[in-house]
């Protein structure tokens, strides 16, 4: 079992940035590939960026390439998620998830825990 608290979601101007925090419980956090959904009011759960068990490896949306980026700290049981240039199509219910698997896993039914998610509100 795997228990995920995301922080660090908020509400911000376009143009501005956030850093994402998802901290994992437990001492099997680096046995998990790691990925980050978003979520906006009346769409489906959308997949953002995911990265490998190492941390070598990462895989991004379109949408979010070049302006997000996937990272994680296995001696702290974290992964984060930088976002740079938002814009105000960013904002969403941003949740982490844990996979296990090895690489990066971009499907939602690939994950096997969730975090409950914190809001990201990007105004214009």
């Amino acid at each position: 079992q795997v228990q995920l608290v995301e922080s660090g979601g908020g509400s911000v101007q376009a143009g501005d940035s956030l850093r994402l925090s998802c901290a994992a419980s437990g001492r099997t956090f680096s046995r998990y590939a790691m990925g980050w959904f978003r979520q906006a009011p009346g769409k489906e759960r959308e997949f953002v960026a995911a990265i490998s068990r190492s941390g070598g490896s990462t895989t991004y949306a379109d949408s979010v390439k070049g302006r997000f980026s996937i990272s994680r700290d296995n001696a702290k049981n974290t992964v984060y998620l930088q976002m740079n240039s938002l814009k105000p199509e960013d904002t969403a219910v941003y949740s982490c998830a844990a996979a296990r698997a090895i690489v990066p896993v971009t499907r939602v039914t690939g994950y096997d825990f969730w975090g409950q998610g914190t809001q990201v509100t990007v105004s214009s």
